[in-house]
């Protein structure tokens, strides 16, 4: 396993690499991290009973708390893309057509990858000489051409898939770790994840390597752009020796705290090294919570219907803060509708970039919701895709709901839960349920969980006494004149959004055995080259 500098040595350097304050530079660097399941639920500051988050509340005390921040797909490979390239997954090709609304990702046997056609962040940001690193999990394709070094990044420690495993080598390989682009050793092999004790070094490793890179680049006075996406909270969860047993939440608790201190330590880091004032850091997760991989393993999405793998508030609203000293200013909350597309907009105003204009973007610039604390932009919608279909929309407090689904009734009866002890009737459905003709409607301020909806004008029933029944319908023509006006302001943009919308090429439609990471780069100098199966590509089956 590669060795890296622990802290103490290099806080050691700094005094010998770092004699004055550096300069300040126009182009701000730029750090993204991105949790991996982790739920809006999970921080203190969100209201987590536990508070075991101290860093991360400081984070917020310290900068901007953004409540209403949404991921793009409510499942990890699409998040990721549209944090990347400022698109929706259905603009970047990252969904399927194999099925309707179906959750599509990049596990091995996956063909496709990030297409070449798409312009990721890292490569936007060399033309103002930045320099780029990601850390820790990719999920945009793991094969050669779909790699982060292929597409505009400058380093990568980390894997391409999900760290599931152990397996059997014959029959399915275990996920190899890169060293940029060549594998240093395998999951479960040479970086150990015990299946049994959850113990694991992988979130100091990566801490490390973020470490040491923003070191590197501070003494070559170079702008940079880390994106540290570490994946301790996905399923098999796991945390290092020292925070193993110390949460009240378990073993999951346990990984939040460890990447608790891993921000604390990089937050630390930047004012060690003087540069906090020209440092942009945001923090947030790529889908809500796991519910299905709970109590034990999954976290927490607050208030919220549901978790990862639905259009419910549960599976898109993400935790969300905004940091940098001298520029954000502390301890505020902002309202703003925001999403993940829009790190990719924001990051390059930062850096002083002017977007492509040869593509639509869906991500919008937040500086003046960050630096200025405006509202500028509230009556941007957000979108809620699963796979290729639209299945509800916010504007303002409101959101309607063209389609709904958990999972199937076949995965519930075998203990597939998307919402745990969560049932709202005619809302959290177990088959695929059209309303685009009579949307269900929620205010998610009077009603966060989407519990209730807002009566639409046909439903009249009444089975009380007559008094009562007058004044429910009383009430009913109030909701009923709620719910037109609701209507009559989303509809135009849901027309509008549709009518223009060029679906990208979906990468995400086929699947084959003989893609899988048998043989990665750098197999042969470590005799860990395996030999797999002949191509017999199939269609991919989406469950959900």
């Amino acid at each position: 396993m590669r060795v890296t500098a622990t802290l103490p040595l290099l806080s050691a350097l700094i005094c010998c690499s770092l004699t004055e304050k550096l300069p300040n530079v126009s182009s701000p660097n730029i750090i993204i991290m991105l949790m991996d399941d982790m739920g809006w639920g999970d921080l203190g500051v969100f209201g987590q009973p536990s508070k075991e988050t101290p860093n991360l509340d400081a984070m917020a005390a310290q900068g901007m708390l953004l409540p209403n921040f949404y991921t793009a797909n409510p499942l990890c490979s699409p998040s990721r893309a549209a944090l990347l390239t400022g698109r929706l997954p259905v603009r970047n090709g990252f969904y399927t057509t194999s099925a309707h609304a179906r959750n599509a990702y990049t596990p091995q046997e996956i063909v496709g990858g990030i297409s070449k056609d798409e312009i990721l962040l890292p490569k936007m940001l060399k033309e103002k000489g930045y320099v780029s690193k990601i850390v820790g999990k990719w999920h945009l394709g793991h094969r050669p051409k779909y790699l982060p070094l292929k597409n505009g990044f400058d380093e990568w420690f980390g894997a391409p898939n999900c760290h599931f495993g152990p397996y059997n080598s014959s029959i399915r390989p275990n996920i190899p770790v890169y060293n940029n682009s060549e594998m240093l050793g395998r999951y479960y092999e040479e970086f150990k994840i015990n299946r049994k004790t959850g113990e694991s070094n992988l979130t100091q490793i990566y801490l490390m390597e973020g470490l040491d890179f923003i070191l590197r680049q501070t003494k070559a006075l170079r702008p940079f752009f880390l994106y540290w996406a570490p994946d301790a909270t996905h399923a098999p969860v796991y945390a290092s020796k020292r925070f193993l047993g110390k949460s009240q939440r378990g073993r999951y608790g346990d990984a939040v705290m460890e990447l608790d201190y891993s921000v604390g330590q990089i937050l630390s880091w930047l004012r060690s090294l003087g540069i906090e004032n020209n440092t942009f850091v945001f923090f947030t997760s790529d889908n809500g919570a796991a519910l299905m991989s709970g109590p034990k393993e999954g976290g927490s999405n607050g208030p919220f219907l549901c978790g990862k793998e639905t259009t419910f508030e549960g599976g898109m609203r993400e935790p969300a803060i905004a940091w940098w000293p001298g520029h954000i200013k502390e301890g505020t909350v902002n309202f703003q509708l925001a999403n993940v597309m829009d790190l990719f907009t924001t990051s390059l105003a930062l850096a002083g970039i002017s977007p492509p204009v040869d593509r639509t973007l869906d991500g919008l610039d937040l500086t003046p919701v960050l630096l200025n604390g405006s509202y500028e932009l509230q009556n941007r919608p957000i979108f809620y895709y699963r796979g290729n279909e639209l299945m509800a929309v916010r504007l303002g407090q409101y959101k309607a709901h063209y389609w709904t689904w958990s999972n199937s009734w076949e995965e519930l009866q075998n203990g597939i839960d998307f919402c745990p002890g969560q049932e709202v009737p005619g809302v959290t459905t177990h088959e695929q349920k059209e309303h685009t003709q009579q949307p269900i409607i929620f205010h998610l301020g009077r009603d966060p969980g989407e519990k209730f909806p807002i009566r639409s004008p046909s439903w009249t029933g009444c089975l009380a006494s007559i008094n009562l029944c007058r004044h429910l319908k009383s009430h009913l023509r109030v909701l009923t004149k709620e719910y037109q006006h609701v209507l009559s302001m989303i509809s135009p943009v849901v027309e509008q959004h549709k009518k223009t919308l060029v679906p990208g090429m979906p990468q995400l439609n086929m699947c084959d055995l003989a893609v899988m990471n048998w043989a990665p780069a750098g197999c042969e100098k470590l005799g860990k080259c395996l030999k797999g199966p002949k191509s017999a590509p199939w269609k991919c089956d989406w469950p959900h």
